[in-house]
């Protein structure tokens, strides 16, 4: 059976401690089917199977939202189906990145990504990472050093989600955080010591 929407997730050996957390959050506030893709037999490091697991559920649902483990889901999330663009990434821009590194443009973030069917950008991620073709630190940056910091390219194959989308550890720290976040992304290792923190102490 195809699905019409879909999030999915995935997680390792490292971050399938926060797997609990994060669909009691989800499940709180969602009714749409959710897949987890286990990462733990691919050889990969862990962020880097984030592509082909989207390129394999393109093909179960006609609408897909991958969403990190580290996000907290505080709302309903359906609306965002209805945001997704034909042909593009749907992302939120990453206005700590950005600011933090303006040589290289705009930087959308990758914890949070919706799609229809499989988008080219989407096929190109998945080959830049399991060719090799940059020395990038992560998912979020092959897609950024791809995009190049052009403004036309980022035009055509991303599409800008709502802030409340994928909220930063760091917008809190900046101050640019919107005032109801329909999803907290908790990242980088203080951010796993605040999850830890919520999973401890409710």
């Amino acid at each position: 059976m195809k699905y019409s929407k879909l999030f999915i997730t995935g997680c390792d050996k490292n971050t399938r401690w926060m797997l609990p957390w994060f669909l009691e959050n989800f499940k709180k506030h969602n009714d749409t089917p959710i897949e987890v893709f286990n990462f733990d037999d691919t050889g990969t490091e862990g962020w880097f199977n984030k592509p082909n697991a989207m390129l394999a559920a393109a093909d179960m649902a006609d609408k897909v939202i991958w969403l990190d483990t580290d996000c907290e889901v505080r709302a309903d999330l359906s609306p965002m189906f209805d945001k997704i663009q034909k042909n593009k990434l749907s992302m939120v821009l990453d206005r700590p990145w950005t600011k933090r590194r303006p040589e290289r443009g705009n930087w959308y973030n990758s914890g949070v990504v919706g799609y229809t069917g499989k988008p080219p950008v989407l096929t190109e991620w998945h080959r830049y990472i399991t060719q090799g073709l940059t020395n990038e630190v992560g998912d979020q940056e092959v897609l950024n050093w791809m995009l190049g910091g052009d403004p036309l390219r980022e035009m055509v194959h991303i599409n800008e989600l709502p802030h409340i989308y994928n909220t930063l550890r760091l917008d809190l720290i900046d101050n640019t955080a919107p005032k109801k976040p329909h999803i907290m992304h908790w990242t980088g290792s203080v951010g796993k010591l605040k999850i830890k923190d919520m999973m401890d102490n409710g």
